[in-house]
């Protein structure tokens, strides 16, 4: 394995795991790799760059990448390995940092139907979810649709407690109230109790909503689709940012709210 973060490393050396100096060393010693990576550049500099995956890849070698990236970016980085009789499966997952520790994150996987099926336990080892989308970059075509509908609960969620709190109505009751209604959501659940006890520890990081929501308003101009309400909550997030809470869990998109009605959301 190979990680930038030295200290991450050695925790997994530590348990059994056996290092490597560069992607190219970790394909030498490996059937299948698996990338999780911020964003297209990135997974292209790790497979395709100098001392890449591959550089190190043999013919059969599966390329896993789990990063939440650009769809046309997956393809194109297949596009390179199929030359060198490497498979991809394009593999981005749903959770955040509590899944990923507990093993239950949704995975959605792009790529060819029987390489999918070769690597689904594996995939299944850290899920409770994996479903095969259709070719590759399907499966981060889903992960956008993902984030949109996330991106837009969160703001939802926000706009009605900020409502109830200028109203004079205690969120947390109004919480309570709605949650086993057509208004429950695993959104609703995840992050309204972060909201009401000003815990913006980040699960999922503003900067990588933004991120993600770029690739897919970029996405949605290239095929001729209209995402509205995905660039309003975008123009959210960078605001955030601007002020300084890129680092903060999306959840925090209820403080935009709440500095337009001048409330604070709380138990």
């Amino acid at each position: 394995m190979l990680d930038h973060n030295h200290e991450t490393t050695q925790q997994l050396v530590d348990a059994g795991a056996a290092s490597a100096a560069t992607p190219k060393a970790v394909a030498e010693q490996s059937d299948v790799v698996i990338t999780m990576l911020p964003n297209s550049p990135q997974v292209k500099e790790v497979v395709l760059g100098e001392n890449g995956i591959i550089e190190g890849a043999r013919a059969g070698l599966v390329v896993i990448d789990m990063s939440s990236i650009a769809p046309l970016a997956s393809r194109e980085i297949s596009q390179a390995l199929a030359a060198k009789q490497v498979a991809m499966l394009d593999a981005p997952v749903s959770g955040g940092e509590p899944k990923a520790i507990d093993g239950t994150l949704s995975v959605m996987v792009g790529g060819d139907k029987a390489v999918f099926e070769q690597c689904y336990e594996l995939m299944k080892a850290m899920a409770t979810s994996v479903v095969h989308t259709g070719d590759i970059g399907a499966g981060n075509v889903t992960k956008l649709a993902n984030q949109v509908i996330v991106a837009l609960n969160i703001a939802a969620m926000s706009e009605a407690l900020v409502l109830a709190t200028k109203a004079g109505v205690e969120p947390e009751l109004v919480f309570q109230a709605i949650r086993g209604g057509l208004a429950g959501s695993a959104v609703l659940e995840a992050k309204a109790a972060m909201v009401m006890e000003r815990n913006f520890k980040p699960g999922f990081r503003i900067d990588l909503h933004i991120k993600d929501l770029a690739n897919a308003l970029d996405t949605s101009h290239s095929i001729g689709a209209q995402l509205p309400l995905t660039a309003q909550v975008m123009e959210m997030l960078q605001a955030l940012k601007a002020d300084g809470l890129g680092q903060s869990d999306h959840s925090a998109i209820a403080r935009y709210y709440e500095s337009l009605a001048k409330v604070e959301v709380t138990r």
